[in-house]
């Protein structure tokens, strides 16, 4: 995919996760949220089963599943249609897709430039402390342009 089309994609899905960002920190009940909007629609888990058509000791399995992470997005879609809600699932950065490119961005051209500046301090060419400065400035730039598939490389583990 052309840079291009990805800077495109990218400032599309930003856009749509700005508007998500909202939930960045909520919480799911402690009860899970199944479990929450069942009782708070004042639904037995035998009407539940009902509407979910399983039996009634599913449910609690279904609520427990839920709060360990052992449930598939399809069950928890029907589960939600059981209770006339929509599920959702979404990732959300920490920050934004910018920033993440950009650090990564920022760690490759440091690795890239240890490996130049040491050459070039063998040769008794080594940049001044700004022109470093400047140096990774242009490399973090041209990566976030290009984005080349070697920014997501593990680069010292990472």
């Amino acid at each position: 995919m052309k840079p291009t089309h990805k800077h495109l994609i990218m400032s599309q899905l930003e856009t749509t996760l700005g508007r998500l960002s909202c939930l960045r920190g909520m919480q799911r009940p402690a009860k899970g949220w199944l479990r929450a909007v069942r009782e708070a629609l004042g639904m037995s888990g035998r009407q539940f089963a009902q509407r979910l058509g399983v039996s009634p000791p599913w449910v609690s399995t279904l609520e427990r599943k839920e709060l360990t992470g052992g449930v598939t997005i399809k069950t928890m879609r029907q589960a939600a249609e059981a209770m006339d809600c929509v599920f959702v699932y979404a990732l959300l950065p920490r920050t934004t897709l910018l920033a993440t490119l950009r650090k990564r961005a920022e760690m490759l051209a440091r690795k890239r430039m240890v490996n130049v500046s040491h050459t070039m301090l063998l040769e008794g060419q080594q940049l001044s402390e700004l022109e470093q400065t400047k140096a990774l400035a242009s490399e973090v730039e041209a990566l976030l342009r290009d984005m080349p598939k070697e920014l997501w490389d593990n680069h010292d583990g990472t």
